[in-house]
């Protein structure tokens, strides 16, 4: 069974001058939208503002309908037209904030997705061997809606927060200092046990949703090979595995339950004892006159804003952590170098090819030699078939041949010149390939043919169809060119899929064909069909042959027996087929003696 280890995607990271320069690394994608974006700051600064005013002119309204004169405002009509007035630049600044900067983050967001994929698609293979398509998934989904948020949200609220909590405490030491400072004295508590039962909750409640993920691992173990539960008859087993999970997710979430009840009572004392004494206190200095009542309540309603603040700052916080975690994420794959390249300069190659003394081992198994020393060359137009074992190293040269991984050492030569001199994108045009499984994009017959040509004509398709003796069936289809293929192309047959593979081929017109015994799992009928479409997509091209079946390589130019890393015997199958004891006489012998 495949063991848990938790993924989080919410990954918190601390905040230091380090993260917080990567976190600002993000921000160069709202460089074009910098406008908007400074008018959305004016405009958050403006909502802070009138917000803290209404608590001023809230206290004078009381102590002006109580008697009480000295402000500019001498009644109570024209203080509640102020206050309405405030309310409404409030509303107006309010918008103006949301509506920029939902400008800027959707605008930005949709940057970075579209910069994230294409260098995602950009880099090269030994990434994705070391990469998981899930986690790069993620990157593009969960950590760009992580930044959504913080450009949307948390960022706006942290600004305002910060202005509110700011010119909020200056303006009650101003007004009402005694009470003010007795309010402080009594914040060290509340925010230390916080900080204390916050962090132990934090990690209790961690630690469950880690144990309800293995929870659900299991479920998608059982459903994903539920047909080797059931021969193995272990559904009481799979029922007891899951119910055991369930109990130690129980277990802890109660743990949580009890501790997080313990901080929720603590904080209720704490913060109402506060406000209990805070109110004690400022009844007090208005009954001995030090106060008026109308200060009361302007403090009172700063103090609320003020409290507010303090508690949104530690959401804000924790966001900022996630943020920084998954701006990381994505600045990692932005930093790797890729393969794009900016020559666009057309190559049509004649198809020599030459291997010479090359060696080479994967990256990520840089302890193992897959090919040793492998020298071959290739005339234009001549079709060779590569046999042998499995993780012989057939695969490996055509991965090489198409530039997948760096050389190790040797060189490969295309026309005579080492192919990593030619660019990149103009020499993989110079190649087709057709692989043993098929992979068909999810949507129209056309669209995927046209995938080997974007710019082909209906006309270019349609014949590149009946070539790869696929018109037939598709012209069956009600919908005939624009039928849906379905995820992976699981609409169609076997054979269906090959063919409309061959017809991608044909409208590439390669110089260099790749075959990936393209006929191994069909039936006679289909390989019949896909056999003559190869054979016309063949024809006066440099063509490798990866053969399985070794009936299909009977006419080939010249076999090539691979054996560990090595070129161990070549020829034509009627000179191999007479060696005592050699490998291609083994091989062919087996396969005959496996069908009879």
């Amino acid at each position: 069974m495949a063991r848990y280890k938790p993924v989080d995607d919410g990954e918190k990271k601390p905040i230091t001058a380090s993260s917080l320069k990567k976190l600002l690394g993000i921000f160069r994608f709202v460089i074009p939208y910098r406008i908007n974006f400074i008018i959305g700051l004016v405009a958050l600064v403006f909502t802070s503002a009138t917000v803290l005013t209404f608590p001023y002119l809230a206290g004078k309204l009381l102590d002006v309908a109580s008697g009480k004169g000295g402000f500019v405002l001498t009644s109570i009509n024209q203080i509640a037209l102020a206050l309405m007035g405030i309310l409404v630049a409030q509303g107006v600044f309010s918008f103006v904030r949301v509506y920029t900067f939902s400008i800027v983050s959707e605008r930005t967001l949709a940057d970075i997705r579209s910069t994230v994929y294409e260098k995602i698609i950009w880099l090269p293979m030994t990434f994705f061997d070391r990469s998981r398509v899930g986690e790069l998934l993620s990157r593009i989904t969960s950590d760009v809606s992580t930044l959504q948020d913080t450009f949307t949200i948390t960022l706006a609220e942290l600004l305002r927060q910060v202005l509110v909590l700011t010119i909020g405490v200056t303006i009650i030491f101003v007004l009402t200092p005694k009470l003010a400072l007795f309010m402080i004295l009594t914040f060290p508590l509340l925010v230390i046990g916080a900080l204390f039962f916050g962090k132990f909750i934090r990690k209790l409640s961690k630690k469950t949703q880690d144990q309800l993920a293995g929870t659900n691992v299991i479920v998608e173990e059982t459903l994903q090979s539920i047909a080797v539960v059931k021969s193995f008859t272990n559904e009481l087993f799979e029922a007891a595995r899951y119910k055991k999970s369930l109990r130690e997710v129980v277990t802890t979430a109660i743990h949580t339950a009890k501790y997080r009840g313990l901080f929720i009572s603590f904080t209720i004392l704490a913060l109402f004892g506060g406000i209990v004494g805070v109110i004690w206190y400022g009844g007090y200095l208005v009954q001995s006159g030090e106060m008026t009542v109308g200060e009361l309540l302007s403090f009172v309603l700063y103090t609320t804003f003020i409290g507010g603040s303090i508690a949104g700052l530690g959401d804000i916080y924790s966001q900022l952590q996630r943020s920084i975690g998954a701006s990381e994420r994505i600045l990692e794959i932005l930093s790797h170098v890729d393969e794009q390249n900016n020559s666009h300069r057309s190559l049509k190659l004649s198809g020599a090819l030459e291997f010479e003394r090359v060696e080479f081992s994967y990256p990520t198994r840089a302890d193992v030699t897959v090919l040793k020393s492998i020298s071959f060359s290739v005339s234009p137009g001549e079709k060779v078939a590569l046999v042998g074992p499995s993780g012989s190293g057939k695969s490996t040269i055509i991965s090489l041949l198409m530039r997948f991984y760096p050389l190790g050492t040797g060189v490969i030569r295309a026309d005579g010149k080492d192919i990593s001199t030619y660019g990149l994108s103009a020499f993989r045009e110079n190649i087709g390939i057709v692989p043993q499984e098929v992979m068909l994009f999810g949507g129209t017959i056309r669209e995927n043919i046209a995938y080997g040509n974007p710019h082909a004509t209906p006309a270019d398709i349609e014949l590149a169809a009946r070539q790869a003796n696929a018109l037939e069936f598709i012209e069956g289809f009600p919908e005939k060119f624009d039928t849906l293929v379905g995820d992976r192309g699981v609409k169609l047959s076997g054979g269906q899929r090959q063919r409309v593979a061959i017809a991608r081929a044909i409208l590439k017109n390669p110089s260099i064909l790749i075959l990936d015994e393209a006929t191994s799992s069909l039936d006679a009928h289909s390989e019949q069909l896909v056999q003559d479409a190869l054979e016309k997509l063949m024809k006066n091209r440099t063509t490798l042959v990866i053969a399985h079946r070794l009936s299909t390589i009977r006419e080939a130019d010249r076999i090539l027996v691979v054996k560990d890393g090595r070129i161990a015997e070549s020829g034509r199958h009627e000179e191999l087929i007479k060696v005592e004891n050699g490998i291609y006489r083994n091989l062919v012998t087996l396969q005959w003696e496996s069908r009879t």
